[in-house]
């Protein structure tokens, strides 16, 4: 294929990918599964005329969802407002995001231990991914939903890729090390790492923010974006949370007023500052759209259609997916104290970083951690049922008849209603009145 004909596919990959988008905006179905599928037919194609897979697609993928990782992320946090009214939905955005995961990896270790009889170091690295809800994917889908549900979306999914990557990377480190999985030492390193990134995260970002006042070449942002990649990069290199930093810098960036010190704002006009942030975030959701435009386009394109016709990956698919929806459906009803929780109930999708940390999976040496049967073709089922979980969920709710006080008063609870005080009313109407006989 010469230069032309692959600057023409990519164009037309980019046009379909804006289509798709356009028409998950309208009807609430997510672009990412047209993606995939888009990837899987254009595979099947290239197979029936003999064409062979690129050798570097392994990597494309990798690269690109990395790259994608680290901008959703980034857009997430600059679209965050920290103020005390928002510390309620944040907590309890983490709090979903930890409980979750975590009792999400202990159920699905136990059933792939039993389904596959694989090892328990194999089953746990196996059951992060799959816990981890996507920040790609639920973020996008939360357009619909008012302030407050889509906030809790979107600390919950960046929390759950934070949480889970952090986890998967201490589980690789104490199996390596044969180590305890809980323990107290363990665990105490852990909490000393977590706190050492942020202290380093919230340093980076200061620096960061002395680099925006200082640059005045007109070219800003893709310099600031490549060193996030750095930094993340060496984190990763280091086996650190580096996500946590990109999380902060983000955050801060967006909440530059009330949160960073008077000498850094010194010299900083306001009304730049805001310019200047609005154009970063434009950057920062093109670059992401581009970056998820391919990654899920090159998934798709890895995916062969012959090894999709096992089905026992389907029933094992079902089993898991269930599972999760059962966990979190007891979770909302419990924090909510309601029977019907509501749509949050089926917002858990799965996605990029699961992709991802399956192809980590695979660069491991150590067959302990591998698995033959947990493919990504179990996590592509795994993917599509979430995803389409999501999709009753969402779809569900604006059909829903409002039949008990207690839906009015839900559907009305984020409206700001002023109800005039009509005594008072009479009586200003009266006063008048009498003045007006005396008069």
């Amino acid at each position: 294929m010469d230069a032309t004909s692959i600057l023409i596919v990519f164009s037309l990959l980019v046009v379909f990918s804006y289509l798709f988008d356009s028409f998950a905006r309208k009807t609430k179905f997510p672009s990412v599964i047209l993606l995939m599928l888009t990837g899987i037919i254009t595979r099947a194609v290239l197979d029936l005329y003999g064409f062979s897979p690129w050798g570097i697609l392994d990597d494309l993928i990798n690269v690109l969802g990395t790259v994608g990782l680290i901008l959703i992320v980034l857009e997430g946090a600059l679209e965050l407002e920290i103020s005390k009214e928002k510390m309620g939905v944040m907590l309890s955005g983490f709090a979903a995001a930890f409980v979750l995961l975590l009792a999400n990896i202990y159920i699905l270790t136990q059933l792939l231990t039993l389904f596959f009889e694989i090892p328990y170091e194999a089953a746990v690295l196996h059951a992060i991914p799959l816990s981890i809800i996507s920040s790609a994917v639920a973020i996008p889908s939360a357009s619909g939903y008012d302030t407050k549900r889509k906030e809790f979306v979107v600390y919950e999914s960046t929390f759950s890729d934070i949480l889970g990557i952090l986890i998967f990377s201490y589980a690789i480190r104490q199996f390596e090390s044969q180590a305890a999985l809980v323990g107290v030492a363990s665990l105490t390193n852990l909490g000393l790492q977590l706190l050492g990134i942020v202290v380093i995260s919230v340093g980076i970002t200061f620096v960061l923010f002395q680099l925006i006042k200082s640059i005045v070449h007109p070219v800003k942002f893709f310099l600031l974006l490549a060193l996030l990649v750095l930094v993340y990069a060496i984190g990763k290199y280091l086996h650190l949370p580096a996500l946590v930093t990109i999380f902060i810098f983000g955050l801060i960036l967006s909440n530059s007023k009330n949160v960073l010190p008077a000498f850094l704002l010194k010299g900083v006009k306001p009304e730049k500052l805001e310019e200047e942030l609005k154009s970063f975030h434009i950057l920062t959701a093109e670059s992401t759209f581009l970056a998820r435009t391919f990654f899920f386009l090159f998934f798709g394109f890895s995916i062969t259609l012959g090894n999709l016709s096992d089905p026992n990956a389907y029933f094992y698919g079902v089993v898991i997916v269930g599972v999760m929806l059962l966990a979190r459906y007891l979770y909302m009803a419990v924090t909510t104290l309601k029977i019907n929780p509501g749509s949050l109930t089926y917002h858990a999708p799965r996605g990029l970083i699961s992709i991802l940390l399956f192809f980590q999976i695979k660069e491991l040496d150590n067959p302990l951690f591998q698995s033959e049967q947990i493919d990504q073709n179990l996590l592509l089922i795994v993917i599509i049922l979430s995803i389409a979980v999501l999709l009753a969920g969402t779809l569900k709710k604006p059909t829903q008849q409002l039949t008990t006080t207690e839906n009015v008063k839900e559907d009305l609870s984020d409206v700001d209603i002023t109800i005039p005080n009509f005594d008072a009313q009479n009586e200003d109407d009266n006063a008048d009145n009498e003045k007006t006989l005396i008069d």
